[in-house]
């Protein structure tokens, strides 16, 4: 059995969404080292001089915590 922990983030990159995507991702690795899964649920860009000039993603994750015997998550 497992508890699942979601976190929601923003990732952001100058060259796109999807890198915007892994950069959460990436961050959300080195305090969560579980990660199950990724709803991405909203998509935004800064724009200067009409170009984008960044991309930014909101996006859950999801993180599974093992359950030792007892319930207690480890």
């Amino acid at each position: 059995m497992e508890v699942v922990n979601v976190i929601e983030l923003v990732g952001d990159s100058p060259k796109g969404w999807q890198e915007a995507i892994e950069n959460a991702v990436a961050q959300a690795a080195r305090i969560y080292p579980h990660i199950t899964g990724v709803e991405v649920y909203n998509l935004t860009a800064n724009v200067k001089d009409g170009k984008v000039v960044e991309y930014k993603a909101n996006v859950k994750i999801a993180s599974a915590l093992p359950l030792e015997k007892g319930g207690q998550t480890r």
